[in-house]
């Protein structure tokens, strides 16, 4: 099967397959969509069973940025690159630099960022190589922060939908991933806000800074789609509501920073006759695409940044609206609000040209 009928390839302008033998480098990089501006999207370096899932990863991953970068109304367009993490011993500094010369070779039409596995360190072996980066350090630096606040400003929403009130005292909150940068910073917010935290990841031994500082009860990570709770947020890979798991969940809300977080569209109409609330994903994890775009626009400014996180709960607000008046699952409402718009773009371009 070629990339072309590959069932996640949606019409992508451009898949670069990058490989250095020296290095071991092998990546993939997704061009999704150029029509409101170069592709930006983050790396991730993570161990793929086979490059079939990473093909998959990228061509989703990227798919999923065009519509995460316009629903927040940025400039940009969307892209993603994955990296396979080679096996055995390897020189990280080299193989990023080497990344770096395969971003630079698509020149300037893919922007590349931190995610999951990278940080900003890597960007600055990145940036020896083109200048198509951001994320760096002495700039807009890490986007994590960001992203979590934008994805509890969603889940506070969500709450307030399903009970009444934004108080999220006593609130019950089973976070996954909560290990990862965004899920720390979100486990903080909760916190501080007085929600109760179940935390799981693969790293059970950082979990314990979790318990200490925020009073987080620590949960077995096969056991944490089981948890009585108000919320369930997903903070570690996609695909996570799928038919094995939707039936374990005993929650009112799914709001998390994951990236695809639905193994398939109908799982959005499962949440939905079960009368549990989804927030897109790529709608309120948006904060950190968000945070780096003010550094692209080269005048980075807080004030900026707020607005957009403030100007992404309407968006919200606006899927959830019409989710409930039409009857119909937020994830069908979402596409179709990111596809208009990239319908839109797209013409404009092709008038512009």
């Amino acid at each position: 099967m070629s990339v072309f009928e590959h069932p996640s390839f949606d019409n992508h302008e451009k898949v670069l397959f990058a490989t250095d033998e020296k290095t071991g480098l092998k990546a993939i990089i997704g061009v999704h969509s150029t029509a409101r501006g170069p592709a930006c999207g983050g790396c991730r370096f993570w161990t793929y069973e086979s490059s079939a899932d990473a093909l998959n990863d990228a061509l989703r991953l990227s798919q999923g940025m065009s519509y995460k970068n316009v629903m927040a109304d940025l400039p940009i367009g969307g892209g993603k690159s994955v990296i396979m993490k080679p096996a055995g011993a390897f020189d990280r500094e080299a193989l990023f630099e080497a990344f770096g010369r395969a971003v630079e070779s698509l020149n300037g039409h893919y922007i590349t960022a931190e995610d999951v596995g990278v940080s900003p360190v890597d960007m600055v072996s990145v940036r020896k190589q083109t200048r198509h980066v951001t994320g760096l350090p002495e700039a807009s630096g890490d986007p994590s922060p960001v992203t979590a606040e934008g994805v509890f400003r969603g889940i506070r929403a969500c709450v307030r939908r399903a009970t009444g009130s934004d108080d999220l005292s006593g609130i019950r909150v089973a976070v996954q991933g909560a290990a990862g940068h965004v899920g720390t910073y979100l486990c903080g917010h909760l916190h501080k806000a007085g929600a109760q935290i179940f935390v799981a990841d693969m790293n059970v031994d950082a979990l314990e800074k979790h318990k200490a500082e925020f009073g987080a009860v620590i949960v077995d990570k096969d056991n944490i789609y089981d948890q009585v709770v108000d919320v369930f947020a997903p903070c570690a890979l996609g695909s996570i509501i799928n038919p094995e798991t939707i039936d374990r969940l005993k929650v009112r809300v799914v709001a998390g920073a994951a990236n695809n977080q639905l193994a398939m569209l109908e799982m959005g109409a499962e949440l939905q006759r079960r009368g549990i609330l989804y927030a897109p994903d790529y709608v309120i994890n948006a904060g950190g695409i968000i945070n780096v775009t003010g550094e692209i626009r080269g005048d980075y400014d807080t004030a900026w940044v707020q607005q957009k996180l403030v100007n992404l709960e309407a968006t919200l607000g606006e899927i959830l609206d019409r989710a409930e008046n039409e009857g119909r699952p937020s994830n069908v409402i979402a596409d179709e609000m990111a596809r208009a718009r990239l319908e839109e773009a797209a013409a404009s371009k092709a008038a512009a040209d």
